[in-house]
C-alpha cells in the first residue's frame, strides 16, 4: 500500500479515522459546513476513489450507506514514511529519526516508546 492520497482524499480519511463510520452526507457536512448540497457529488467521487483504492469500505446493509476506513492512520503513515525513506535515504528511516531528535520534534513520551520498541527488537534478535 504505497499509494499516496490527494489532499481531499486525505481529508475524508481523517474524518473516518476520527469518527469510525459516517454517511456521505455526514462527511459532506463536516468537509463543507457552509455549502449546501452542491458538494455532494464531489464527496461521492472521493468516496468512490477511496473505495477503488482499497482505503474505504461501504456498508450497504442499510438504506443509507455507511463508510469506514479499511486502512488505519498508522498503516498509511507508516507506508508513506517508508516510501519517503526509499526516495530520500535508500530506505533507511534512521536519518528521519535522527533529524527529528536533533530538532527536538519528538516528545519525551515518544522517546520512551521508541526505547521500548528498540528494547523489544533487541530481545527478539
Amino acid at each position: 500500500m504505497r499509494q499516496s492520497l490527494a489532499n481531499a482524499e486525505l481529508a475524508v480519511m481523517e474524518l473516518l479515522w476520527e469518527h469510525d463510520r459516517l454517511t456521505a452526507r455526514q462527511i459532506r457536512e463536516r468537509l463543507y459546513p457552509s455549502v449546501s448540497r452542491a458538494q455532494h457529488g464531489t464527496v461521492q467521487r472521493l468516496l468512490q476513489r477511496l473505495e477503488d483504492k482499497g482505503f474505504v469500505e461501504r456498508d450497504r446493509g442499510l438504506a443509507v450507506h455507511l463508510f469506514s476506513a479499511v486502512v488505519s492512520r498508522e498503516a498509511y503513515a507508516g507506508a508513506q514514511l517508508e516510501s519517503l525513506a526509499e526516495k530520500l535515504t535508500g530506505g533507511s528511516l534512521a536519518p528521519l529519526i535522527t533529524h527529528l531528535m536533533e530538532q527536538k520534534r519528538i516528545s519525551a513520551g515518544e522517546i520512551a516508546r521508541l526505547r521500548r520498541i528498540l528494547g523489544e527488537a533487541e530481545e527478539e534478535a
